[in-house]
């Protein structure tokens, strides 16, 4: 492992930081978090939504205990499927974290590949008018009765900025929208980066990427892995659950329609695969709208990305 080059002294004089690191799921970025920590004795920030919840870290690819052993991490398992918790409640306590990690060390690690996650610790979140919590309920009276496909056509006529920005096979996304859009008869899109956002520390955004081929070829072996390491006993028991929000996600919903009856095993696994590689290929247009971020090849080696990320920090100290 190679030694920063950034001495105590130095260190002691700079401005806070936030390395962020982001990519498609399988890429390597826990990986590569626990380098950098390792590297600047850093403390690490999860931004990946499905890994707060303790009961399912096999289908999330959680870190294992080996590996949140070597690195002091956060929001990691710390809430249940069952809690409330949202990109809100993230944005508020990432940042309270985010300070107390600084008070020790001016370097903090972010990973994670949920976009929105990520936008909240670095842009700060929208605020948005209060709505008629009716005008919810009629939205989710509809999806039970229509299906979603009505309401993504007609989020696609309200706002087609955020019909193209957004996941709208997630029914939450697309209700949240909707109610906005009725609720104001304005579009969502027009309340987003109202105000410029401002922080206590700076942020160096880094992502890792590779061909679309070993992206989908790494996903589908991770997932005959999870398969392996018993996530189907994962989730089994965690079925009885299986309509709350925080379970609505890739490995967890296709089990359930094997569980159900309704798919083979095989075809639920394949189904996952397919899935988990729908949504990397999200998660990497999501993340491409950056401009800011320094992107490296997925074998890139730790010593080149710890040499532009030590060059960033003096630069900008």
């Amino acid at each position: 492992m190679p030694n920063s080059v950034i001495n105590v002294e130095i260190i002691s004089k700079m401005d806070k930081y936030l390395i962020s690191i982001v990519g498609p799921t399988g890429i390597g970025k826990t990986n590569l978090s626990l380098k950098l920590a390792s590297n600047y004795n850093s403390e690490i920030i999860s931004s990946d939504s499905r890994q707060f919840y303790k009961e399912i870290p096999i289908g999330t690819a959680a870190p294992t205990l080996l590996e949140l052993k070597s690195a002091k991490h956060h929001f990691i398992h710390h809430i249940s499927i069952k809690d409330n918790y949202n990109v809100g409640s993230f944005h508020k306590d990432a940042n309270i974290q985010i300070e107390k990690s600084h008070s020790s060390n001016p370097v903090v690690i972010m990973v994670g590949g949920s976009g929105l996650y990520v936008d909240a610790v670095i842009n700060g979140i929208d605020e948005f008018p209060k709505i008629d919590p009716e005008i919810r309920n009629l939205l989710k009276l509809q999806l039970s009765t229509t299906g979603i496909e009505k309401l993504q056509i007609e989020l696609k006529k309200l706002d087609p900025n955020i019909y193209d920005n957004i996941d709208i096979k997630n029914p939450q996304r697309v209700i949240r929208a909707l109610e906005v859009c009725k609720g104001t008869n304005k579009p969502y899109s027009s309340f987003l980066n109202r105000e410029k956002y401002k922080t206590n520390f700076k942020t160096i955004s880094i992502g890792l990427k590779a061909e679309r081929r070993l992206i989908y070829d790494r996903i589908n072996n991770r997932v005959d892995k999870m398969i392996k390491n018993g996530l189907l006993d994962e989730a089994r028991s965690v079925f009885k659950y299986r309509d709350l929000n925080s379970l609505n996600t890739v490995g967890y919903k296709e089990l359930f329609n094997y569980f159900d009856g309704k798919w083979t095993l095989e075809y639920a696994v394949s189904e996952i695969k397919k899935n988990t590689r729908r949504y990397a290929k999200r998660q990497v247009t999501w993340f491409n709208k950056n401009k800011k971020t320094k992107w490296f090849e997925h074998d890139t080696t730790t010593a080149e990305i710890i040499s532009y990320l030590n060059d960033e920090l003096l630069i900008n100290s």
